[in-house]
């Protein structure tokens, strides 16, 4: 038997190479070339119209304008935070691909929109993983009512793609997707070919026949979806989860979205009768203090449409190495040196010599720019170990020459934070509203020695 041709794949772009490379010749991406069999060319016996096919029919060359545009029609899941992630719901024909640490919830979370869905549209639960058996101990314990809710425990393609055609579900789930695989390929389930062609296959049907397909995907050790990068391309939305699997808050984030707003992120908690939707989630990123504490602020950050209050917490120590220790979790550890530098050079506070610590409270990851006057307020209220006024809350950005830039969304943010009680906002002079916003002191600053000034008055 002859012995079966190999090339080397990227799982970032997907170019192939004859010969293994340290790097990626197409997209200069590092040690992202993988071994697969190379296939023999011919009839894929997925179509006999070739191995590759539109997802429509071809179209007449129409000039923009004369296209109608309509909005796409969604259904809910029945669980309104998973809904807020999708954009409003599900689309017909949409490929959702949702990805997360093992254990953090995926098939429960899928589970439980599953059987919400089969209570008015058919539905199909493929488990590549788990038998039969298992998945309906889980809805037993989950409390959820599974009797319109179609199972198969099934890892191979065409028999899949069978049972989409004999049952014609409006919404199906494949759990997963690096377990599927197809016999038209020779690679091993989970492969760069695999997962490239079985994602391209259910995509196709779910163009073609309108049902909505929902992928689950591993993720590797770094925490990015396991397989070629190009399964990201391929589907209309991708979901991650996040949050520590010790503790019971899960938060799933929207990373793309075709349908909708990019960002948006969704509260869970996990009970003994699965993920409930957090109606407050600025509650779990506050912490509980009895009184006010040094190196504590609140902040305003803004996670798609919705604005959420969470706690920046520094502790600022007399270092004893040669180099400080510079350290943040759920902030840019990168633009927390940066603030140091600034904070020296425009407000004269000078922590070379101490440890710095950041951490956002609740594990919790900012992103935006919008976190630097709580750190640098943090930071100097944990070294005069004196706390911040009482009902404080703050955001802004800090660029190089020390002035305080505004933030998106700044009267949402506003509001937001007056709900839960906060009296007090230092805000970037560019966001004051122009209608005063009851209860709440707004305090305008242009520059980081400013508003370091105004805290001293508020004192």
């Amino acid at each position: 038997m002859a012995k079966p041709k190999t090339s080397f794949t990227c799982s970032e772009c997907g170019a192939m190479s004859s010969r293994w490379m340290g790097q990626c010749a197409a997209c200069h991406a590092w040690n992202t070339l993988v071994e697969t069999v190379q296939e023999t060319a011919g009839v894929n016996r997925l179509s006999q119209q070739g191995p590759h096919r539109s997802l429509a029919q071809t179209a007449p060359v129409l000039s923009l304008s004369d296209i109608e545009a309509v909005d796409v029609p969604r259904f809910g899941t029945g669980i309104e935070e998973f809904d807020r992630v999708l954009g409003g719901g599900l689309v017909a024909g949409g490929v959702v691909l949702i990805g997360g640490d093992p254990g953090i919830g995926k098939s429960t979370l899928l589970l439980q929109a599953l059987a919400n869905i089969s209570a008015h549209k058919s539905t199909l639960y493929v488990s590549g993983e788990e038998s039969g058996a298992q998945i309906a101990l889980r809805a037993r314990r989950l409390g959820v009512d599974g009797r319109e809710l179609k199972l198969q425990a099934e890892i191979q393609l065409e028999k899949i793609l069978g049972t989409l055609a004999d049952l014609k579900p409006e919404v199906a789930v494949i759990d997963s997707i690096q377990t599927v695989y197809s016999d038209a390929l020779t690679s091993a389930p989970g492969s760069v070919a695999q997962v490239r062609e079985c994602a391209a296959q259910l995509t196709r049907v779910a163009k073609q026949t309108g049902v909505t397909i929902i992928l689950v995907g591993h993720v590797t050790k770094e925490g990015a979806l396991a397989g070629p990068r190009v399964l990201e391309h391929i589907v209309d939305t991708v979901l991650y989860f996040e949050g520590d699997p010790q503790s019971s808050f899960r938060l799933v984030r929207a990373i793309k979205n075709r349908f909708g707003a990019v960002n948006e992120l969704g509260v869970f908690a996990m009970t003994e009768k699965g993920l409930k939707g957090v109606s407050n989630p600025s509650a779990l990123f506050l912490s509980q203090h009895d009184t006010q504490v040094p190196g504590a602020c609140v902040m305003v950050t803004q996670e798609g449409t919705r604005p959420l209050l969470v706690e920046i917490q520094a502790l600022v120590d007399t270092s004893h190495l040669p180099n400080a220790r510079r350290l943040s979790v759920g902030l840019e550890q990168n633009r927390l040196a940066m603030l140091l530098a600034v904070l020296h050079r425009h407000a004269g506070i000078a922590a070379f010599d101490q440890d710095v610590f950041i951490n956002a409270v609740g594990g919790v990851k900012i992103t935006e720019p919008a976190a630097d006057l709580a750190v640098l307020l943090a930071i100097n209220s944990s070294m005069r170990n004196k706390p911040l006024p009482r009902g404080l809350v703050v955001f802004g950005e800090i660029g190089l020459a020390g002035e305080i830039r505004p933030a998106p969304r700044g009267q949402e943010r506003l509001r937001e934070a007056a709900k839960l009680g906060f009296s007090i906002a230092m805000i970037p002079k560019a966001n004051v509203p122009k209608q005063k916003i009851e209860g709440m002191t707004i305090v305008a600053v242009e520059r980081i020695d400013e508003a370091f000034n105004k805290l001293r008055e508020l004192d």
